[in-house]
């Protein structure tokens, strides 16, 4: 491997770590408004939202397969059941779906 590929792999690290940094050093001790606090706790639920999304209308030639697999999801997730029973659950249903067509 090149010295290129470590200066690669740095900056990377670089990146990564000043986003993490900036506010652990500047907002150490200090107590973040409730409505803020709020905020920055949906976002990883809202990031994973705008990923999979899209993806659901991609996933094969057929858009109604990404669909019907959302739905599952969705309804499945509804009745309140664990994220791993949501998952299970709705590639059971795309897989008896691929069965029957």
């Amino acid at each position: 491997m090149g010295s290129w590929y470590w200066w690669m792999i740095l900056g990377m690290a670089v990146v990564t770590y000043i986003p993490r940094a900036i506010p652990l050093a500047f907002l150490e001790g200090k107590e973040l408004p409730q409505t803020l606090q709020n905020v920055l706790r949906n976002i990883p639920y809202a990031v994973l939202g705008a990923l999979i999304f899209p993806a659901i209308f991609f996933i094969q030639e057929n858009i109604w397969y990404g669909v019907i697999g959302a739905i599952a999801a969705f309804g499945i997730a509804f009745t309140g059941a664990n994220v791993m029973i949501v998952v299970l659950g709705s590639i059971a249903v795309l897989a008896v779906l691929s069965l029957i067509i």
